[in-house]
């Protein structure tokens, strides 16, 4: 595969991106969307695993307003104080905004086929539940996704597919919040809902505290399955 750092144009600005090619030709193009650690070694290996699956992936720089080229660690105690101090200051509208600018930019690639989906972690995949709602995005696959449950009332709106894997053992949203999202989310057609009874957050953070390579595998196929379907 062929992988660079790149600058991605958007409406006010420039945002820093990570990029991944396959060497075959792409299937087509998915935005990996990090959770609070920044474009960081974990979600270049998970833009190497979409890139190996025939995706064309980019990973953004959700954080370029605030800090732009941050990478932290969850193994480092400062970071993980800084890590949460961006996350609170993130604005979602402008973020979900970013994003359609990069599925555009993405898109206009003349090694994609048009098609472009997205793959978030924690903040990620909330944003990946808003841009279904929001977006004329292909399809999202939102993994642990945070506070999705503060926007619950856009799920009137969610027109994309979208595919949400829940962590049933997850510090960060608690089972009534589970419960809730089910409950809200399930009798729309194009979700798919996936459960993990013995997962933790952050089950699919390569390297991370509450890894679980059982889970994330199954997660990982589920999602490149989901992929496939929705941008061949």
């Amino acid at each position: 595969m062929k992988t660079e750092t790149i600058r991605v144009p958007l409406r006010d600005g420039e945002m820093g991106a990570y990029l991944a090619i396959p060497d075959k030709t792409p299937v087509g193009a998915v935005i990996a969307i990090m959770e609070i650690w920044g474009v960081n070694d974990t979600m270049r290996h998970h833009a190497h695993e979409f890139a190996e699956a025939g995706l064309i992936c980019l990973v953004p720089d959700l954080f370029w307003r605030q800090e732009p080229g941050v990478e932290l660690s969850d193994g480092n105690p400062a970071d993980v104080e800084k890590a949460f101090d961006l996350y609170y200051g993130f604005d979602y509208d402008l973020g979900v905004r970013d994003m359609e600018d990069t599925a555009k930019y993405l898109a206009g690639l003349k090694e994609c086929n048009g098609k472009v989906g997205a793959v978030g972690y924690c903040l990620g995949g909330k944003l990946c539940y808003l841009m279904c709602c929001r977006t004329d995005i292909d399809c999202a696959v939102g993994y642990y996704g945070t506070y999705i449950e503060h926007n619950i009332r856009e799920v009137k709106n969610l027109h994309r597919p979208f595919m949400l894997h829940m962590a049933m053992r997850d510090r960060w949203v608690q089972a009534e919040v589970n419960d809730l999202l089910l409950r809200r989310l399930s009798p729309n057609p194009l979700v798919e809902i996936h459960q993990y009874p013995n997962a933790d957050h952050a089950f699919a953070r390569y390297g991370g505290k509450t890894y679980s390579k059982p889970e994330a595998d199954r997660a990982l196929g589920l999602s490149l399955d989901f992929l496939h379907r929705h941008l061949g």
